[in-house]
């Protein structure tokens, strides 16, 4: 089994790919995509301390963090296409509501 260090920095990897796609892309899309990579980064994170430490904790906290994505996911979603439909763009720089 690989060791702890190699999970981690895999976990960092992931966040910060998320954070980096979250900070340059404008597409609304892009970025609940970007979000979701970032909690799947930190979800890593728990399941490799929870493994190295011989615990459940870990994999019970991905379970409730990937159920609270799902609905995130979805959610974000619905309100990106309603925006679309209302302004016919997901450019998060046109995309302020509230602007009078």
């Amino acid at each position: 089994m690989a060791p702890l260090e190699h999970y981690l920095i895999l976990s960092a990897v992931l966040f910060s790919l998320g954070v980096v796609g979250v900070v340059v892309r404008r597409n609304a899309i892009v970025v609940i995509l970007c979000i979701e990579l970032m909690m799947n980064g930190a979800n890593l994170a728990f399941v490799a301390y929870g493994r190295y430490l011989d615990s459940m904790a870990g994999q019970m906290i991905v379970f409730f963090v990937m159920a609270v994505a799902a609905a995130e996911a979805a959610i974000g979603l619905a309100i990106v296409v309603l925006i679309y439909r209302n302004r016919e763009s997901t450019d998060l720089d046109e995309i302020n509501l509230l602007k009078l």
